[in-house]
């Protein structure tokens, strides 16, 4: 009798132990560029945002087991999808978040639908991703291209500014950023008087330049991004092409950027971005919260983008009870977005995250209170502005009336 209790003691103590322990256990990759250009815009930055996604949503606790890694694909395609095969084959990975630069994001789009993985894009921007290449196991988290063009574009139309010059990054962000914006200034009335594609990544930007300023339009846009914008825009300044009438739109810029220009040399300029450390109690406080693990950084929206994008994808999986990707993706679909980086939210059917678009103006050296007082905020774009409307989806996944 007494060894029958023994035995069914140890039973039970083993099953509550058993349920004590993580009941799934997920293992994410962080793959960005950690030492070129968009380094300050994801980078290390973006694991640390990571890692305070599974501390706040206290997954141990809920009986999820999250493991982070980290790698650098070096803008480079083919080093990208390396990396994605071995953790998606080999390492056990199975989710792969962040990838700015397009053309790794696109490769990393097809690889994760063949692996039947799931894909959490926070740094491309290319609208490609819920468009003709859009796929059922990738979600678009932060901006795009389309909104970029939206915002900036739509903003400089409508204040005068209706003939433009592209100075464009010869890759698949640059050309679906041009393609995007471009779009939007015909829509509105104004006029391409030429483009120009330059090596990504740039460094001597004065022949290109050049051609845009003797163009004579109103605005030169950038459609490129990290180092290769801050060199755009210093050299547009040595150049005089600001003081001799013409704009530069910066199609996409980061609060990093601006921190690197300085606001003697960014000020005036306008932008558009998802999140701003400064927007309201919530962003600040989760901000203040990345700064003290992150070197008294403040997030960028790519950053800010991995944190809410995990953050759901945990949720998911606690509602589910299971990590597996046709589940978890079908319910961060079902279920409404909510963190202190965008507020409350969804995601539609061709994967794109929907949140508001903020159109900011960088501020004067004399309006700043601080390092990071950058923006004052100019309009709010409702998320159906912002993003591209499904009536003109090219995803195969959207079905048409």
């Amino acid at each position: 009798m007494k060894l029958k209790t023994f035995l069914l003691g140890t039973a039970l103590a083993g099953l509550f132990a058993g349920a004590a322990e993580a009941q799934v256990s997920v293992k994410i990759g962080v793959l960005n560029d950690r030492s070129g250009l968009y380094a300050d815009i994801t980078g290390e930055g973006s694991a640390v945002a990571a890692r305070m996604a599974a501390e706040d949503f206290k997954a141990k606790d809920k009986g999820i087991n999250v493991e982070i890694i980290s790698a650098d694909h070096q803008n480079k395609p083919d080093v990208g999808s390396n990396i994605a095969r071995q953790w998606y084959d080999t390492d056990g990975v199975d989710v792969i978040t962040d990838v700015p630069t397009s053309s790794v994001a696109l490769a990393i789009n097809q690889i994760t639908k063949e692996k039947n993985k799931v894909f959490l894009n926070s740094g491309a921007a290319s609208s490609d991703l819920t468009g003709k290449a859009c796929s059922p196991n990738t979600l678009h988290w932060t901006y795009d291209t389309y909104a970029l063009g939206q915002g900036t574009g739509g903003a400089m139309v409508k204040a005068g500014g209706d003939t433009w010059f592209f100075l464009t990054a010869d890759y698949a962000f640059g050309h679906a950023l041009e393609r995007d914006t471009e779009a939007v200034v015909i829509k509105n009335g104004g006029k391409v008087l030429g483009k120009v594609r330059h090596p990504f990544p740039g460094q001597d930007f004065s022949s290109f330049l050049l051609q845009a300023q003797a163009s004579k339009a109103k605005v030169i846009g950038l459609a490129n991004a990290g180092g290769d914008t801050i060199n755009s825009i210093k050299q547009a300044g040595e150049f005089g092409i600001v003081a001799g009438g013409q704009k530069l739109a910066g199609l996409l810029v980061f609060s990093s950027d601006v921190q690197a220009l300085g606001l003697q040399t960014a000020q005036g300029l306008v932008l558009t971005e998802s999140f701003y450390w400064d927007l309201n109690d919530q962003t600040r406080e989760f901000s203040k919260r990345f700064g003290e693990k992150f070197q008294g950084k403040v997030p960028t929206m790519v950053q800010a983008g991995v944190y809410s994008a995990i953050l759901h994808y945990l949720k998911a999986v606690e509602a589910t009870k299971s990590k597996d990707p046709e589940k978890v993706l079908a319910k961060m679909r079902e279920m409404p977005t909510d963190d202190p980086v965008f507020g409350k939210g969804s995601v539609r059917a061709d994967g794109r995250k929907l949140h508001p678009m903020y159109l900011f103006e960088v501020k004067k050296p004399a309006e700043s209170k601080g390092k990071n007082d950058l923006y004052k905020l100019v309009a709010t774009l409702p998320a159906e502005t912002a993003f591209r409307p499904l009536s003109e989806s090219e995803c195969p996944l959207v079905k048409k009336s």
